[in-house]
Formats: C-alpha cells, sequence, structure tokens
C-alpha cells in the first residue's frame, strides 16, 4: 500500500473531514481514502465496470462475428461411473 501525505490543508476542511469522518464512523484517514476512491471511480469511463470478456467483446466487435455452427446433441450426457476395483 502507498502513502499519501497532504500538506498545506486549510484547517477548516480538515475539521470539516472530521466532522464527516465521525459521522460515517470511520477514521479520518478511511474517510479520505473512500472520497478518494469515489472521485476516481466517477471520472472513469462507463465501460469501466464491465469485466475483462465484455470488455474483450466491445474491443474486437468493430471487426465482426463469427458464428459457429453447433452439432445437434444427439444423447443426453450420462454422469461417469466410479467402480471400487481401481482403488486399493
Amino acid at each position: 500500500m502507498a502513502t499519501l501525505t497532504i500538506r498545506n490543508l486549510d484547517e477548516h476542511t480538515k475539521a470539516q473531514l472530521r466532522v464527516q469522518a465521525a459521522r460515517h464512523g470511520r477514521s479520518m484517514e478511511e474517510e479520505a481514502r473512500t472520497i478518494l476512491r469515489a472521485a476516481i471511480e466517477a471520472t472513469q469511463p462507463t465501460g469501466a465496470g464491465k469485466g475483462l470478456g465484455r470488455r474483450i467483446q466491445a474491443h474486437f466487435a468493430q471487426l465482426g462475428g463469427v458464428e459457429l455452427a453447433l452439432p445437434d446433441r444427439s444423447s443426453l450426457p450420462s454422469p461417469a461411473q466410479f467402480s471400487q476395483e481401481g482403488f486399493r
């Protein structure tokens, strides 16, 4: 984890941070981390919350897709059979 020092923070802002942290039941440090995290997330593009697969698909969407012909399933899957003979 990184450490960040904020210099020249005026007393009024520090006091407001202390009050807000107390309202939320957090330390001043945790309140500052929460505020910074929310501010950064608010500036991220809307697609940033997508999963990796969706982002990859969006990246290559302009190239077109590939349609695969899936074979018809001719039988239902059967469960695995285990015997006691192999376990000695």
